[in-house]
């Protein structure tokens, strides 16, 4: 009997046991969950945090479209000659709200010689915008519609900038084929900082210091904003390298430190002041030489310039500027870019075996100043075509070159007889006739820079119209 109720007791305490361990263990805490739970959470583990940071910045991302009229020369006709006309043309880009009030940030290049801009919001609304100013140097142009408390994105740094780390590009590719304003998201990391971008056989100007990603950018994303995982605006999208525009991988950014110093001075004053340094370095005729390392070296200094008062001499070699290597002419160049005048740079002098300091206060660039009547109607320009080539030992495959000019343009310009035009900004010259339109549309006190082959090697002149 006593058996018979022990075994009992077992057997009911096994049963507990076995209620309790499969309560336990064998119940999924999502059986607890209500249904409206279980989609909170679904929905919570889906906002990640490049969702959160698209949320914060697409409300500021504009669509932009810019009509330029350019006359063209078609022919030959029937009687064999060519005839300008007058064509418009249209270009297709993004921006993005940095001040409530109205002004917008894009690239220069997509409204360079606009006769008409038309900015589209993200809820479709279409506003008349007003060019406020343009920086060809650094691709950067203020726009102002009249409209008050837009919304505005968080603007960051990309100093602090990791490789690796999540960025997300906003702008509006292919825009016209689409059917809606809202931006276009795409994702990629940070590929790499500090990246010196050559001029190519399309693009005639230098891209410096820029931010580099993988995240796609297609065409009309110029202009538009590349933020961080944060949703921090950290850079300017402007860049792409790939056949036929398309997106290879290879994205590049302005680094918004930049924009926003150049975006404010446009608003201040409707230029940007370029400070002056009064040195030049070795390299800057020579595209071979933009990519060596050690140090640059100085082959010019004016005499009375910052540089001349900081002692520093013709054929001294400087290794570091305000803390940045100086490795080569490119390294330089992207120093002086972010320069404002009255800056000081802190250089670095090798000399022999020891290195001496060097403290330079810049000043502002004494850009050559003529008219523009006076350049268009004393340069004689001639297309540069196969036996143009041949006949001079051109190097370019195309341009414009400089047959004929007058002594003023020369000095008011440094362009010479036997010099061949093969960009204006960054715009690539192919012929005669387009030296003439883009120079045409430059505005008054507007500087801009024409790059030129002389001797086999390119070089550059920065000028201003009166």
């Amino acid at each position: 009997m006593m058996f018979r109720a022990s075994a009992l007791l077992l057997v009911l305490l096994g049963a507990a046991c076995r209620d309790t361990s499969s309560n336990s263990f064998t119940t999924p805490a999502s059986a607890m969950q209500t249904q409206p739970e279980r989609q909170s959470a679904l929905t919570g583990s889906r906002r990640t945090a490049i969702v959160e940071a698209v949320g914060r910045v697409a409300p500021s991302v504009v669509s932009i479209r810019a009509q330029v009229r350019r006359q063209v020369t078609e022919g030959p006709s029937f009687f064999d000659f060519f005839v300008p006309r007058q064509q418009v043309f249209e270009s297709f880009g993004t921006g993005f709200v940095f001040r409530a009030d109205g002004h917008i940030i894009t690239n220069q290049h997509v409204v360079a010689s606009a006769q008409a801009v038309t900015v589209s919001l993200p809820d479709g609304t279409d506003l008349e915008a007003r060019v406020v100013g343009e920086d060809p140097t650094t691709d950067i142009a203020v726009l102002k519609v009249e409209r008050r408390d837009l919304p505005l994105p968080t603007l960051g740094q990309s100093r602090d900038l990791m490789v690796g780390e999540w960025v997300v590009a906003l702008g509006n590719p292919y825009t016209y084929l689409l059917g809606n304003a809202e931006p276009t998201v795409t994702a990629g990391v940070v590929s790499a900082t500090g990246r010196n971008i050559l001029p190519s056989r399309d693009q005639a100007g230098m891209y410096l210091d820029m931010i580099q990603t993988d995240a796609p950018i297609n065409p009309g994303n110029s202009g538009g904003p590349l933020a961080n995982a944060l949703g921090q605006v950290i850079g300017v999208n402007s860049s792409i390298f790939g056949r036929s525009g398309e997106s290879i991988g290879l994205g590049f950014a302005i680094p918004i430190e930049r924009a926003l110093r150049v975006a404010d001075e446009i608003i201040k004053s409707g230029s940007v002041r370029r400070a002056w340094t009064g040195l030049e370095v070795a390299g800057a005729g020579n595209m071979r030489e933009w990519k060596r390392s050690g140090g640059v070296q100085v082959t010019r200094v004016a005499p009375g310039g910052p540089a001349a008062r900081a002692g520093i001499r013709e054929g001294a070699v400087l290794v570091q500027a305000n803390g940045r290597p100086l490795r080569n002419f490119l390294d330089w160049e992207a120093v002086k870019l972010d320069l404002h005048v009255g800056d000081v740079i802190e250089f670095l002098q090798r000399d022999g075996s020891r290195t001496v300091a060097r403290r330079v206060v810049t000043g502002d660039l004494p850009t050559v100043t003529a008219e523009k009547v006076n350049v268009l109607r004393g340069l004689e320009l001639v297309t540069v075509t196969p036996a143009v080539r041949s006949e001079r030992g051109i190097q370019s495959e195309g341009g414009a070159l400089v047959f004929r000019t007058t002594g003023e343009v020369t000095r008011a310009t440094g362009l010479a007889e036997g010099d061949v035009i093969i960009g204006i900004n960054r715009t690539r010259v192919t012929n005669a006739q387009q030296v003439a339109s883009l120079l045409d549309a430059v505005r008054p006190r507007e500087s801009f820079r024409i790059y030129f082959e002389r001797g086999g090697q390119v070089g550059y002149t920065d000028l201003a119209f009166r």
